[in-house]
């Protein structure tokens, strides 16, 4: 388990020079649609879970459903995040080819930050994350999902973010890295209030 000093440094971790995180020359998408909360994101999400921890057995410490789409009334992007922790993910043969069979694609490959790995998937769409169960991200994707459950006033904040961040990227012809950075100042202002809440700050 990470340490509140862990989880609340968010300090950049600088890709290594020469390195590539995207897997294959796959890339960022692009086209950020922001659609109203939809009551099938939970039973995707539990239909996508149920088929990995069958391909994974116990390799999958835990699997989460996190982002926008697991927070109810919440716009979101119709794609569905799921979080996957792994004992370690720096052993990709482990669970990586489990979840190709299923359909997924891997995209990325970070080890250096958090030993991070993602794979995409089609239907329903779907982020797959993998982290080992000691990074902090894993525990501030809980947190950020649980605040934005019990706070409806954040969760109106944080719409309101994302519907904007949406419209200028897409205006710009940018991509989902270049969606997240409009938000950022947005989600560290709400991590904020998590950790001061927690007594972290």
């Amino acid at each position: 388990m990470p340490t509140p000093e862990e989880i609340t440094d968010f300090t950049s971790i600088s890709t290594p020079a020469g390195a590539d995180p995207w897997v294959q020359g796959k890339g960022p998408s692009t086209d950020i649609s922001i659609a109203e909360p939809d009551p099938a994101w939970p039973s995707n999400f539990e239909r996508l879970a149920s088929s990995i921890r069958q391909a994974l057995g116990d390799v999958a410490l835990s699997v989460e459903h996190v982002g926008s789409t697991s927070v109810p009334d919440l716009p979101a992007k119709p794609i569905i995040d799921i979080d996957i922790t792994v004992r370690d993910p720096d052993e990709e043969d482990s669970y990586i080819p489990a979840l190709l069979v299923l359909g997924l694609v891997h995209t990325v490959r970070e080890p250096w930050w958090h030993g991070h790995r993602a794979l995409r998937g089609p239907d329903p769409r779907c982020n797959i994350h993998v982290f080992a169960p000691t990074s902090p991200e894993v525990v501030r994707h809980r947190l950020f999902r649980d605040w934005l459950k019990d706070h409806p006033e954040d969760r109106a904040v944080y719409a309101a973010a994302k519907r904007e961040a949406s419209a200028v990227t897409n205006a710009e012809g940018g991509h989902v890295m270049d969606y997240n950075a409009r938000k950022e100042e947005v989600v560290h202002a709400i991590y904020d209030r998590i950790f001061r809440s927690a007594g972290w700050r």
